[in-house]
């Protein structure tokens, strides 16, 4: 279904009447709640302290079949997919030849020689080019699949409830097929939350069903259908990348400082050594042995430093009511050494924080920096701290 030009996802039918405000926002063409209250502080709330349930249908998903499906991957992405078992969800960037990021996303492998690519932006074309003279057929699902995301400490006991099969015992960053109520599904023990929680994949036909099924058995549990403002304060506390604000993918970028590195992303994890040749491989393996002139942290911002600020002009500290997404300066010895992407007041940590591109030179945790702010239309700068992200990680995530 479209909505003026843009697409609805299978869940429309169900979310359009609980989103009050009408805030809706763009993604992939779609269009998804910002929040369905006219704030999004129970939503947050419902995150870390409850459930919730996220409409993340929008995300790009291909699925690749064949004999050479593990390969095609393992020549485009920095992880060893020939090492990724059967049940198994890789967290992964890829790259250009310069070893730029180009997108990240998540590959599952379904079956021996079936796996599923989920990225934020079109990558179909990318999998062909690459695909040339390989056994594997590659077939675009974003339209055919819906997909939920409940995150939230009463997640796993939402699906004991429901599922038919022993998924509430999933390893993090593992997969299995299943059926809750008799849909059937395939759950992952994945998020963009940095909390506990799973993503179900469901076909178009069967979403309407399984949303009234995941509301009603999580009533008593507090669910709340969320949206992506609350998504948004939930992803920075966990120190987790979004594209298009924490970096411009080398497809994308006008300029070649626009682009980076995994390394310069706080990836370099996920950049496999000795593995088979892949796109970029030659430039990261220069760079890990050279250095990155860049790192990605994030930074904890002084209170004391802030408030003192606001009541030279005679005000109490102002903070955003959601998180913020503008390149915002970072100043280290009275220069610029880097910027910030994205920030917010974390309600869980009582912090203002944010994630910030810093010279190495000043990217050392620990190290006094100050962040730009703007108060009565005036830029000032509060002392801030570099930490190590992510700032909130939970036992419970991987428990």
């Amino acid at each position: 279904m479209t909505t003026n030009g843009l697409r609805t996802t299978p869940f429309h039918s169900r979310t359009a009447a609980l989103v009050r405000g009408q805030t809706w926002r763009r993604w992939a063409g779609y269009v998804v709640a910002s929040s369905y209250d006219l704030v999004h502080d129970l939503e947050y709330a419902a995150i870390r302290g409850t459930a919730a349930l996220i409409d993340v249908t929008p995300l790009f998903k291909y699925r690749l079949r064949g004999p050479d499906s593990a390969a095609l991957l393992d020549r485009i992405v920095t992880r060893d997919v020939t090492r990724c078992a059967l049940g198994q969800v890789l967290y992964t960037p890829w790259c250009d030849p310069e070893g730029k990021v180009v997108d990240d996303g998540t590959v599952t492998r379904l079956a021996d020689h079936h796996f599923r690519l989920t990225s934020a932006h079109p990558n179909l074309r990318w999998l062909h080019q690459n695909a040339v003279g390989m056994q594997v057929e590659i077939e675009d699902e974003t339209a055919e699949t819906a997909a939920l995301s409940l995150q939230g400490p009463s997640a796993r006991e939402i699906l004991a409830r429901l599922a038919d099969t022993e998924v509430t015992g999933l390893r993090f960053f593992r997969a299995a097929p299943a059926r809750l109520g008799g849909i059937p599904v395939t759950v992952t023990r994945t998020g963009y939350t940095g909390d506990l929680g799973y993503e179900i994949w469901v076909a178009n036909e069967r979403a309407e069903p399984l949303w009234d099924l995941l509301m009603a058995t999580g009533a008593p549990f507090g669910i709340l259908p969320t949206g992506l403002l609350a998504m948004d304060v939930a992803r920075i506390e966990a120190g987790l990348l979004l594209i298009d604000v924490d970096y411009v993918s080398a497809r994308r970028a006008l300029i070649e400082p626009q682009k980076s590195s995994p390394f310069e992303l706080n990836l370099g994890w996920t950049v496999a050594r000795g593995k088979s040749p892949f796109v970029g491989q030659r430039a990261l393996e220069a760079e890990r042995e050279r250095g990155s002139p860049w790192a990605f942290r994030g930074l904890v911002v002084d209170w004391d430093s802030l408030e003192a600020l606001f009541t030279e002009v005679g005000l109490p500290p102002q903070l955003p009511t959601t998180a913020w997404r503008v390149s915002t300066p970072v100043y280290g010895n009275g220069q610029q050494v880097g910027y910030a992407t994205s920030g917010c007041w974390s309600p869980l940590l009582k912090k203002y924080v944010a994630l910030a591109h810093l010279e190495s030179s000043h990217s050392e945790p620990g190290t006094e920096v100050a962040l730009e702010v703007t108060i009565e239309h005036r830029r000032k700068r509060a002392r801030a701290t570099v930490v190590k992200t992510p700032f909130f990680d939970p036992d419970r995530k991987r428990a």
